[in-house]
């Protein structure tokens, strides 16, 4: 058999399945680069005002570890490649390790693979699939943004430099999340291996440039993502263009080391045996709740861990928002729009707060698709075997939908007071004061776990359009204010209609009402409804 029979067909496949999620991601992460551009532009069209904006940046430890030091500030390019290039990496590897883990270890555990390797499929082709659809994703993104940084009036080499840097972040942990579906038998397991790798680079990366502001920091060098920080778009004395051959030669490699082990092991095996569990489970284990806390622990305890971060480095640039923001009044404005009317600290704060409630969606999205998971997977089936109605199971999972966000910004509500109200003495008032800001952003979170409820019921194979809907209100969050969007459409998100917490909405004066709480609780309440009523009378795994 041809060592490449059946991967352009498996290929087609792959890419077919990831109709909604490429272009979802793609939309997102060229938004928010070419978005990113048009601000800089806006904001700090003046050389001087970039240079104020690099001195306060490379003056604070917290933001240089979040984005890397600004090298250059000479174009608007140079800013962009500051803001987005790593960051960007970052989400584009985030996205590959999905796709290839989707594609390969997903499929094995599944079962579906076996199947098609019984007919005349290679073995390697599924893997040669799986990482061909990443690279078609990751293709598709370096166009788009090097074409739209291009458009907008930046410097063409800047603008593919940028476009690569993102799009090599993207391949470099695509080829990692190959090996780790490889030497797990799970593809929770491979997902958190390969992210636990991706994290690391990150926080590695941060470590070295929070510690200090020049290139030479060991930590930075010792980082995937930190070889990628020093391609430098648009730098003026030219990019580092050398730094993209550790990111090749990795890439090759992870994925010489991924063929080489799947040709070792047993189809639908790992190269790590799975550990037995006890002979009897524990007594809490027993019911459909305690089966959905399982299963869905492993993204719990990722997701408090990444916003118990967040809300750390946001607590600790707050003191100095006022010196990074300078006199710009156009940043100011903005800030205010975006956040609230009571001081620009409290502006910034409400900014953030704002941010931590689309970190906490991503795991109510999470937490509503494993529902669908589990249907096509057939888990659902052996659990509505037992004396278990569909109600009780789907409640199971909706509850850590629910319940779950609440608990995650309340964790990074309560770092970002303990450790603001630290720097400016005064942790009693600072505490439960942002503790109680972070978690008024659960009800927005719940209209669109409400959203996703509802698709599930009537609508499942449109369920992973909910994905789009979150990059929608996150493009209206972060971008919808610079660009002045208009207000109609700025209220197509529920994060929108939330009092700017802790300092007010800018549009309306009148104290906090609990107006916009009951109203987005409401909605949630009706399409969590709507979706139940959908699922008590579809057929299980219709458009499976």
């Amino acid at each position: 058999m041809s060592a490449v029979a059946g991967t352009g067909t498996l290929t087609k496949l792959a890419l077919r399945r990831d109709r909604l999620m490429i272009p979802g991601w793609l939309y997102a992460l060229a938004a928010s680069v070419v978005g990113s551009a048009a601000s800089f532009r806006s904001l700090y069209g003046e050389q001087s005002q970039r240079a104020d904006l690099a001195r306060s940046m490379n003056a604070s430890g917290p933001l240089r570890a979040l984005y890397g030091p600004v090298y250059d500030w000479n174009s608007i390019g140079a800013l962009t490649g500051w803001r987005m290039g790593v960051l960007g990496a970052a989400l584009a590897g985030l996205m590959s390790i999905l796709l290839v883990v989707r594609h390969t270890r997903d499929e094995e555990e599944s079962g579906r693979q076996e199947m098609l390797t019984a007919t005349a499929i290679d073995r390697r082709a599924p893997l040669t699939a799986a990482l061909s659809a990443a690279a078609t994703a990751n293709a598709a993104i370096f166009v788009v943004i090097a074409a739209g940084m291009a458009v907008l009036g930046q410097a063409l080499a800047g603008s593919v430099a940028l476009g690569l840097q993102i799009a090599g972040g993207g391949l470099m942990f695509g080829a990692i999340a190959a090996v780790t579906a490889q030497v797990t038998e799970s593809a929770r397991l491979a997902r958190g291996l390969a992210g636990a790798v991706l994290g690391a680079a990150f926080l590695l990366r941060g470590a070295g440039d929070a510690a200090s502001a020049d290139s030479g920091s060991a930590a930075v060098w010792a980082s995937p993502l930190g070889w990628l920080e020093h391609l430098r778009p648009y730098d003026t004395g030219g990019e580092s263009w050398w730094v993209l051959l550790p990111t090749a030669a990795l890439t090759a490699a992870a994925v010489a080391a991924a063929y080489a082990l799947a040709a070792r092991r047993d189809s639908g095996a790992g190269l790590l045996p799975a550990r037995p569990g006890p002979a009897t489970g524990a007594r809490w284990l027993n019911g459909p709740f305690a089966l959905a806390w399982r299963l869905q622990r492993g993204a719990f305890y990722g997701w408090a861990f990444g916003l118990a971060v967040a809300g750390a480095l946001y607590g600790s640039v707050t003191r100095s928002v006022g010196d990074l923001i300078g006199d710009n009044a156009q940043v100011n404005d903005i800030i205010e729009r975006m956040g609230g009317h009571r001081g620009l600290t409290d502006s910034f704060l409400a900014l953030t707060m704002g941010l931590l409630g689309i970190m906490a969606s991503v795991f109510a999205v999470q937490s509503v698709l494993r529902l669908r998971a589990e249907e096509n997977g057939l888990g659902a089936e052996a659990v509505l075997a037992h004396p278990v109605g569909r109600l009780r199971w789907a409640a199971s999972h909706l509850a850590l939908a629910v319940l779950g966000p609440a608990v995650l910004l309340a964790v990074a509500g309560a770092l970002m007071g303990l450790i603001y109200g630290t720097a400016v003495s005064d942790i009693g008032g600072q505490l439960p004061r942002l503790t109680f800001a972070a978690v008024a952003q659960a009800p927005a979170v719940w209209v669109l776990a409400g959203l996703g409820t509802l698709l599930f019921g009537l609508l499942p194979r449109a369920v992973p359009g909910i994905w789009g809907l979150l990059g929608l209100f996150l493009a209206l969050g972060q971008l919808g204010p610079v660009l002045r969007v208009p207000q109609p459409v700025m209220d197509l998100s529920p994060f929108t209609h939330l009092p700017g917490l802790p300092g007010g909405h800018s549009d309306r004066v009148l104290p906090l009402s609990a107006t916009p709480y009951l109203w987005l609780l409401l909605v949630a309440a009706a399409a969590f409804a709507v979706g139940l009523a959908g699922l008590r009378r579809r057929d299980l795994t219709a458009g499976a």
